[in-house]
């Protein structure tokens, strides 16, 4: 008598299942927990963890010269002490209604001291000029150090960010707009001030909120061209705008943004937007927009990028506008892969681009700037073991980056604003544009540092991509190259280097603006741009800018012309968006530019 296994009532086994899956996940969360910790417990991990920059080397490496040298600390101290003995003198005659200036030279224009009371009130003056005079001593004692250049350039940031921290403006105490802000509201602004506080370390990374979620909608305030997206892969929407001229510039035009931002900076909004203005003038305008990749696209490399980007788009313009060649526009690193791919089909003998615009785009990575302090060897191999869990790295960590890098005005402003005064921020285009980060795929952004920023191959001509060895100089087209003298990302002399080692016919233009300001850029009277009178680029770019000639106007209405005599003759507009094998998808600015 063969006995049957008693079957269980149904819920029964669904809540053995549920209880089954419930006791799966704890085991993995459990196993991550101990990895997690196994990793922060090693060296390299509580590295990571606590210092991913590895400032504390730099320090390290500082003190231990310093110990070497107690004549230089030696002077440093005494120094301080006897200028800060004769501030105070300064500041207690001011007291009494001399005006006696104190040693420490004030520089005249900074919008953060243009209240009168840091000139006449005795307290304010003294907080002003000790925080100078600590400046200076600071910056003495940081050069007197003897450390490698790699420490070098950390130690000088991390002094300068630590002179900025302790900027008179930033302490309740040192303020005069504090104490005034209290008679104002009656004491509420320290009740709002705490409140914005405290959301910012909840909400914000502990950074205080630069924009006010909603003030500017993106589809609706930003990024509004009217336009259609006809492409899309797992990497790139494509974007075509309408037309607003009757007729069009024959051979289209190709914008490339970086993927490390959304693309809506180089179409902001109404007057202030490159898209807009081109579509204006005439041209038939394209626009590559990157996907923010999740953990399914970590191991996608630059390679991907290339061919999946900018390569693949180009081959759609040219279906959909029946054209073999086409312009292209490209910002930031959206430039150096739009130079990078012209290299690459010039390599396979397969040139499909007419004439190259680079905005703000490093080619030549010798001279990174400020950018080499989170560049060096050390510190890329941190990133690349903080990006193995997720497989990318987060959107918030590349913008604390940028905005360390201008924390005047991008963080102890705030800092000021949001949190002493208790007030909301204003609300700012450009702004609301910085705080919408992307990630970064932890393949592609370990290459490009490693490659570019590391071992600057593009610039020697080692460079590989897709099967193919690229060298700047093999770039042959016409290309404009603008490049803003107040850029803290590319800076505008290591712009220059790069485009002196272009193989074609180059023009140089220098915009008196910053890194983003150099693309909202429309006419205004404050704009102006230097452009020297030949195409032949000087070795040196101190010559280049002695022999430059100034001109009262954007860079936009220098670069209309140019575009335009590489643009072929005018035909009439398309009557339509697309084609029959890409036809529209829907509206602009895509499904990838809103997704978080």
């Amino acid at each position: 008598m063969t006995t049957q296994p008693v079957s269980q009532p149904e819920s029964e086994n669904g809540s053995a299942a549920a209880s089954n899956q419930a006791a799966e996940v704890l085991r993995r969360q459990a196993a991550g927990l101990v990895r997690d910790l196994r990793e922060l417990a090693s060296p390299e991990g509580l590295a990571a963890k606590v210092d991913p920059v590895g400032f504390g080397g730099a320090l390290g490496e500082a003190a231990r010269s310093l110990v070497t040298r107690p004549g230089a600390v030696l002077r440093t101290g005494l120094g301080f002490g006897v200028d800060s003995a004769k501030a105070v003198s300064a500041a207690a005659a001011r007291a009494v209604g001399r005006t006696t200036t104190g040693p420490a030279s004030l520089p005249e224009k900074d919008k953060r001291y243009a209240d009168p009371a840091w000139e006449g009130n005795a307290w304010y003056y003294l907080a002003r000029q000790e925080h100078t005079l600590l400046a200076d001593r600071l910056t003495e004692l940081s050069q007197a150090a003897r450390v490698s250049p790699t420490a070098r350039r950390k130690l000088d940031w991390l002094v300068g960010q630590i002179v900025e921290a302790l900027a008179p403006p930033n302490g309740v105490v040192t303020n005069p707009a504090w104490p005034k802000k209290i008679v104002e509201t009656g004491g509420l602004n320290i009740v709002r001030g705490a409140r914005n506080m405290l959301r910012d370390a909840v909400q914000n990374q502990g950074m205080p909120r630069q924009v006010t979620p909603g003030a500017f909608q993106v589809g609706k305030d930003l990024a509004v061209t009217p336009g259609h997206v006809v492409f899309r892969n797992r990497l790139i929407e494509l974007i075509q705008y309408e037309p607003q001229t009757d007729k069009v510039h024959e051979i289209p035009l190709l914008m490339s943004p970086p993927w490390i931002n959304k693309y809506y900076i180089m179409d902001l909004a109404p007057q202030k937007s490159l898209v807009e203005w081109a579509v204006q003038h005439g041209h038939t305008v394209f626009m590559i927009s990157y996907r923010n990749p999740d953990s399914s696209l970590a191991d996608v490399t630059m390679s991907d990028y290339l061919q999946e980007g900018p390569v693949t788009a180009l081959e759609v313009v040219r279906e959909i506008t029946g054209r073999d060649t086409v312009n292209v526009a490209g910002l930031c690193l959206g430039g150096a892969l739009s130079a990078a791919m012209t290299a690459w089909l010039e390599a396979k003998g397969d040139q499909h681009v007419n004439s190259l615009t680079l905005m703000n785009t490093l080619l030549d990575y010798s001279g990174p700037g400020q950018l080499g302090v989170f560049t060096d060897e050390k510190t890329v191999d941190r990133l690349e073991r903080s990006m193995r869990k997720d497989g990318y790295l987060p959107a918030t960590s590349m913008k604390t980056t940028f905005d360390l890098l201008r924390a005047t005005d991008l963080v102890w402003n705030y800092v000021v604003n949001d949190w002493m005064l208790g007030e909301d921020p204003k609300p700012f285009d450009m702004l609301t544009w910085n705080s919408d980060s992307t990630r970064m795929p932890a393949a592609m952004q370990t290459e490009y540092l490693r490659t570019l920023y590391l071992e600057n191959r593009f610039a020697e001509g080692k460079l590989e991509l897709a099967g193919e060895r690229l060298d700047v100089a093999d770039i042959r087209p016409d290309s404009y190259i603008v490049t803003a003298e107040s850029d803290h990302i590319a800076p505008w002399k290591s712009v220059y280097t790069g485009a002196s080692k272009l193989g074609g016919t180059v023009r140089f233009v220098l915009s008196n603006s910053g890194h983003i300001a150099g693309v909202v850029n429309p006419p205004s009277p404050k704009s102006r741009h230097w452009f020297g009178e030949s195409d032949d680029l000087p070795a040196r770019a101190e010559d280049w800018r002695d022999d430059a000639t100034e001109r009262k106007a954007s860079w936009w209405e220098d670069w209309t012309p140019w575009i335009a005599e590489r643009a072929g003759k005018e035909v009439a507009a398309p009557k339509k968006i697309g084609s029959d094998a890409h036809p529209p998808l829907e509206p602009a600015p895509g499904r990838y530019v809103l997704r978080g």
